[in-house]
């Protein structure tokens, strides 16, 4: 085992979700969307997809497990986009 790859990676990951969670929690606390730029959410949500993939191609846990976390972050922003934008 490489520790300080593993190191790297696993603090990459939890600060690459933890950047999301203040975000969601503001879109679904304040129901306020008007300002996030729905194409730019689809794009991150597209490409930390891609990276949860490739993590589960290569074995990764860190890739897999921080970008299982931000989908889920990521995605309930879309949602929350899409779902007060028309209110």
């Amino acid at each position: 085992m490489h520790a300080l790859p593993d190191i790297v990676g696993y603090l990459a990951a939890i600060i690459g979700t933890i950047c999301w969670i203040p975000q969601t929690i503001k879109a679904w606390t304040t129901k306020e969307t008007k300002d996030l730029s729905i194409w730019a959410n689809i794009l991150v949500l597209l490409t930390i997809t891609l990276w949860f993939i490739y993590g589960i191609l290569i074995g990764s846990i860190p890739l897999i497990l921080g970008n299982l976390i931000s989908i889920c972050a990521v995605g309930a922003i879309v949602i929350a986009i899409f779902r007060f934008r028309s209110q």
